[in-house]
């Protein structure tokens, strides 16, 4: 669900951006420039893989375990801070057609590759993005759902092509309203499981006792019957058939601490309370 939401509102985002620039070309007979398009398209979307890559590697080539968990506490709070960036601010001013086709049009002036810098630096905000969200999304849940990727890629593509080329009329207003909602809950649970990844840091560097934490419940995995057998979870757990899912978008945990209970409260609070103050 994560992966189908993230990746349909950034893809949706960039496909906009490039059927604005491409119907600007075709109408001010500037088609020579098209090929240049696409060479923005796809380096930007190498460029994005490879922010991905780097930041996998990152991570790998950390030595111990505390060192890792502090990693992912600090990176999945940076997500969350850029989740809100993103949705709050510069999606308000998502594919500006009068500011794009300005931009367009100036850049081809100045120079004859000025079109793929406009895209490729369009592109890989959105690529940015998706790469960073993604593995934040997977740093929680450990899995990743190929479908909710390539569902939400295509239907972002075709949802853009029948705005920009067809003229079809879609309420894109009511669209990032509700993908917003859903990505305030998304940036709030990457609040609680980094708490919980600053946690698992303290506790494997010696620096706190986990026998000191305060759990505000606690979902335990029951024995196994017999030796050798897979576990049975809780359906709670955040192992189990509803926690999985709940870990997955909100950020869910079995066992949390107080302080993470606490601040993914504050942060859907305060995502709540600012998606209703720019939607209505």
């Amino acid at each position: 669900m994560a992966e189908f939401i993230i990746v349909f509102r950034e893809v949706l985002e960039a496909s906009l951006v490039v059927g604005i620039i491409y119907l600007l070309l075709e109408k001010t007979n500037q088609t020579i420039y098209l090929p240049k398009l696409w060479y923005g398209v796809i380096a930007s979307i190498i460029a994005s893989v490879a922010v991905g890559f780097l930041v996998i590697q990152a991570k790998s080539a950390l030595g111990n375990d505390s060192t890792k968990a502090l990693f992912e506490a600090v990176f999945l709070f940076i997500t969350a801070f850029l989740i809100w960036y993103v949705i709050f601010w510069l999606s308000k001013n998502v594919s500006n057609k009068k500011v794009l086709e300005d931009q367009t049009l100036n850049a081809i002036e100045l120079s004859s590759w000025g079109i793929f810098f406009v895209v490729f630096f369009a592109i890989l905000r959105e690529g940015f993005e998706t790469a960073i969200f993604l593995i934040s999304s997977f740093s929680i849940t450990g899995v990743f759902s190929y479908l909710g990727f390539f569902l939400g890629a295509l239907l972002a593509i075709m949802i853009g092509l029948l705005i920009v080329r067809q003229g079809r009329k879609v309420n894109l207003q009511k669209v990032f309203q509700y993908t917003t909602l859903l990505l305030v809950f998304l940036a709030s649970g990457m609040i609680a499981y980094g708490t919980h990844e600053a946690e698992e840091y303290l506790v494997k560097s010696e620096q706190i006792e986990e026998t000191s934490i305060y759990r505000v419940w606690n979902i335990l995995e029951p024995s196994s019957v017999q030796p050798g057998a897979s576990p049975s979870y809780h359906p709670l757990h955040d192992k189990g058939t509803m926690g999985v899912f709940l870990k997955g978008f909100f950020g869910y945990n079995s066992n949390p601490n107080i302080l993470e209970v606490i601040l993914w409260v504050l942060a859907t609070m305060f995502g709540l309370n600012m998606w209703r103050r720019f939607y209505y």
